[in-house]
């Protein structure tokens, strides 16, 4: 059977889910749900009872979050390996993943959603704390790169997966990588990969996406 992801091109969740089948070099079928509506339908519900994405399913079983969907095709699909087995380059590895997710992540959609859409950039002092809590991540990823090429690894880990699908974005927000030179060399590294600039949203969904927020926000607003 062949895998199929669930999955919106814009969303970072999606993509890393999306590279890691790539790297592997798995066959997988790529079914684009559009977040207008689609999410909320039935057959989609089925899958994806809370109507997030991603979702992969393999042979009739369905896998919902993007860390657990990681896990399970790393633990089924060992080869390339994306996980270290020492057990400290492992904590490395989960670290960046979780820090990237609960914090990174939030920070950097905060600054970015205004921006994109064209909207006052909100409360001035909550866009610095979250610019300062995105430092303290990118220090924090900095000290965690040693002289192998990848997050506690030579090879390229489910942490580069994650984080690297959210780190390249933070200089088309003004967030400069020139201060942390190992992560800016890490950063160029995962931008040339062919995985990356295959799975890269394209302007026109980009511009979807856009459409579909101002739509909702107008709706809201005359409702």
């Amino acid at each position: 059977m062949v895998l199929t992801l669930y999955h919106s091109p814009i969303s970072p969740n999606s993509r890393r889910v999306w590279i890691t089948l790539l790297e592997k070099g798995l066959e997988f079928e790529l079914v684009e749900i559009k977040l207008d509506g689609e999410q909320f339908k039935p057959e989609f519900l089925a899958i994806s009872p809370f109507h997030h994405i991603p979702v992969l399913v393999d042979d009739g079983f369905s896998v919902v979050e993007s860390l657990a969907i990681l896990d399970y095709l790393e633990a089924k699909y060992p080869t390339p390996a994306m996980l270290p087995k020492d057990a400290k380059d492992l904590a490395i590895a989960r670290m960046v993943q979780l820090v990237t997710v609960n914090e990174l992540l939030p920070a950097a959609t905060t600054i970015f959603l205004p921006q994109f859409l064209g909207l006052p950039g909100g409360d001035p002092e909550k866009i610095e704390k979250e610019k300062d809590k995105i430092a303290t991540v990118l220090k924090f990823f900095e000290n965690l790169l040693d002289d192998r090429l990848y997050f506690a690894s030579h090879n390229l880990t489910l942490a580069e997966v994650v984080a690297g699908t959210v780190v390249t974005l933070l200089p088309s927000i003004g967030i400069s990588l020139s201060e942390y030179p190992k992560l800016n060399a890490w950063h160029d590294r995962l931008a040339a990969r062919a995985t990356w600039q295959a799975t890269e949203a394209t302007p026109e969904a980009m511009e979807a996406f856009k459409s579909m927020i101002v739509a909702r926000n107008t709706q809201q607003i005359h409702t």
